[in-house]
């Protein structure tokens, strides 16, 4: 469980917390507060001078558990819907769930969850995937309501911005830069390979350190292009797999990805719509 403080009296962050939290060494307290256990009104922080404000509300998080897709059913599972109007429908989809069915595998799916949600007793709701995200990633997740919306937004994926949060393995060195290396899918072992060849393709990734805690780090990262496994099979190649990405590094119990952000173009109107979910807690826990 996690523990929710109210600010009564304006002071700093690690004081507050020491004189909270009773049986707590301040030794444990920071190393909550590097780890970005603490957050200050829903914002993680990481700095134990932060200033509080009368009313404030400070939480110091709990490892979150792993979205488990065996132990649920559509009936009684709901998603958070981040976004929706007529068109389009976008939600914050857990780690550890598949954003739709696949040829292998017709399991629990967030399509599934999300129409059995909207959908009214003689009503059904019809939903159609914008994009993918692997299982074990979590974020932002597009649908659209109709496959002529699906079929305009994708005219345009290209002019669309995708940002990820990713924990990896290693302190970056520089702390930012793009990884410009084309990939190419290997069939049978349903992986990406890295590198000059034939049938590879052009892949383009920029990254930059947000922050590093005991060889673990914390990236921004941004696509230009948005091939299958991108992200983890770039960063394992410059030597920062993704924290719990058992194809591209070591196994965990949480695969450190998350979809921060999508910026897309609106087909009706052509404005820019931005949606983002925010760094989930299992997320934070990986940097350890």
């Amino acid at each position: 469980m996690s523990d929710r403080l109210r600010v009564s009296e304006a002071g700093k962050l690690l004081v507050f917390l020491t004189t909270k939290l009773q049986g707590w060494s301040k030794k444990k307290i920071k190393q909550r507060l590097q780890l970005g256990y603490v957050t200050v009104n829903g914002q993680s922080v990481i700095k134990h001078d932060h200033p509080l404000n009368v009313g404030d509300e400070v939480e110091v998080l709990a490892q979150a558990k792993r979205f488990d897709a065996s132990k649920v059913q559509p009936a009684n599972t709901k998603l958070e819907i981040l976004f929706s109007d007529h068109d389009l429908i976008v939600i914050n989809k857990p780690a550890g769930l598949l954003s739709v069915a696949t040829a292998q595998e017709n399991k629990l799916t967030a399509l599934a969850i999300l129409r059995n949600q909207l959908s009214k007793a003689k009503k059904g709701v019809k939903l159609w995937p914008v994009h993918r995200l692997d299982r074990d990633t979590s974020g932002v997740l597009m649908f659209a309501t109709s496959a002529e919306m699906r079929e305009a937004v994708n005219a345009k994926w290209s002019e669309a911005e995708k940002v990820y949060l990713a924990v990896v393995d290693g302190v970056p060195e520089p702390k930012s830069g793009t990884i410009d290396q084309p990939l190419r899918i290997d069939e049978k072992q349903y992986k990406m390979h890295v590198g000059a060849h034939a049938d590879a393709k052009t892949a383009i990734t920029h990254f930059s350190t947000v922050r590093s805690v005991n060889q673990r780090s914390l990236l921004e990262v941004k696509l230009d292009t948005g091939r299958q496994h991108q992200i983890r099979a770039h960063l394992s190649w410059l030597g920062y797999p993704v924290v719990g990405d058992s194809r591209y590094g070591i196994d965990g119990s949480r695969m450190g990805l998350h979809a921060l952000r999508l910026t897309i173009t609106r087909p009706k109107t052509g404005e820019r719509l931005t949606i983002e979910a925010p760094m989930p807690t299992d997320l934070i826990t990986l940097l350890r």
